[in-house]
């Protein structure tokens, strides 16, 4: 057994996708100690700067003090405490919905919802670059699973008109995590709700960082609870603590507390959890000038990397009225092998700056990039950085410049029914 397995690791490190676990030795923030050494770091889900903020942290420990650590048991039995419950009526207001329920993470939400929705007599239809835990949970559920092209309202109609079934979910992510674009939400409620299905949305990567307040592509699109009747927020990106959330009517959540078994057998989380993430999400739907300082930085991030010669993804357009749609924090270079990729991330290490090398199998064969991730707690001096930092790569190494036949997206596994 042994042998197989090494041997089979080291295939992957010859294929040069081998990944490792870095140290990270500070808290969260755009200069980090990782490793042993001091770095600048454009690779954390912390969109908004609140992971460390000084009020958050402190309403984790006074209510630590006060209820301590630990969930003590599941939600059903003794676990749900005066916290999450408060804290889930105030994301089903945040987020204009009757109800919220409060999930451990943003994969056992997605497994969670879906599996508890849906059965054998049913059909899923996911976005071919949703994120794993969605493409996982439409497996797992036994439903007929089906996949149509990206973010493509045209293809997503003929499935569902070619298929009969019960129930029909259709599944995509709001902001897309390795492209950072937004799903067409207006086109996919208007064919979801003209072929009587139910569209469910992860919006990991909007809340916080678009929309009125914070409150995500939903309402960036002005979409309703009947529009969308599932959605999916997570709490370790943008609101800086962690756990996520599924919000809808009041039916949607009681079905879920009755059917997931990912919401059902598992501890709850720290009360004092739930009382940090209250006080972030006051302080994410408050300040705007965190949202404001991300779309500075992604646009002057976008112009001078696209003037170097490096490949970005048009992510940028507008909705159907003709409104322009906010850039995300999530601005990938697009390279293509993974040796490259790698060759330029270690590259900008040198100069010390910390940027993920994404390969495959997170991104299709000849998709890698360079995941450039911004936070409001990231200055312009910090952009000048990055941008002085890639200046003096292509200078030196024009090679690693993006390669030809770039792919964008996630993994693209065979369809599967």
């Amino acid at each position: 057994m042994s042998f197989e397995l090494a041997s089979a690791l080291e295939d992957r490190k010859q294929q040069h996708l081998y990944r490792t676990r870095r140290l990270l030795e500070s808290a969260q923030g755009p200069e980090v100690r990782i490793d042993g050494v001091d770095m600048l770091a454009f690779c954390s889900n912390d969109y908004l700067g609140l992971a460390n903020h000084p009020e958050v942290v402190s309403a984790f420990s006074q209510a630590a003090r006060q209820w301590g650590v630990g969930g003590g048991a599941s939600h059903l039995v003794n676990g749900h405490h005066a916290q999450h419950h408060a804290l889930e009526e105030e994301l089903a207001s945040f987020t204009g919905r009757e109800a919220a329920l409060f999930f451990s993470t943003g994969y056992m939400a997605n497994i969670g919802a879906v599996n508890a929705l849906l059965g054998r007599q049913d059909l899923v239809l996911e976005d071919r670059l949703n994120h794993a835990s969605l493409l996982d949970a439409g497996l797992l559920s036994g439903a007929r699973f089906q996949r149509y092209l990206h973010a493509d309202v045209r293809s997503l109609e003929g499935r569902l008109k070619k298929y009969d079934a019960r129930r029909k979910l259709v599944v995509t992510d709001g902001v897309f995590s390795m492209d950072g674009d937004l799903a067409p939400l207006a086109g996919l409620a208007r064919v979801c709700q003209a072929n009587d299905a139910w569209l469910m949305v992860d919006d990991a990567h909007g809340f916080g960082t678009v929309g009125r307040g914070g409150r995500g592509i939903v309402d960036v699109f002005g979409l309703s609870q009947a529009q969308v009747p599932v959605l999916v927020g997570t709490l370790g990106k943008a609101f800086g603590t962690a756990g996520a959330f599924v919000a809808g009517s009041r039916d949607l959540i009681e079905t879920l507390v009755q059917h997931a078994r990912s919401y059902i057998y598992t501890t709850a989380m720290p009360p004092a959890l739930a009382a940090a993430t209250r006080v972030s999400l006051r302080l994410l739907e408050q300040e705007e000038w965190r949202r404001e300082r991300l779309q500075q930085l992604a646009g002057r991030f976008r112009r001078e990397a696209r003037r170097m010669g490096f490949t970005l993804l048009d992510v940028a357009g507008e909705d159907e009225a003709g409104h322009a749609l906010p850039l995300t924090p999530i601005q990938p270079v697009l390279i293509g092998g993974a040796e490259q990729a790698l060759s330029l991330a270690k590259a900008l290490e040198r100069e010390g700056i910390l940027i993920t090398a994404i390969r495959p199998p997170t991104v299709p064969e000849n998709g890698s990039r360079l995941r450039v991730t911004f936070s409001a707690s990231h200055t312009e001096a910090h952009l000048d950085r990055l941008l002085d930092a890639l200046a003096r790569i292509v200078a030196t190494s024009p090679e690693l410049l993006a390669h030809s036949g770039v792919q964008s997206g996630c993994t693209t596994d065979e369809e599967q029914e």
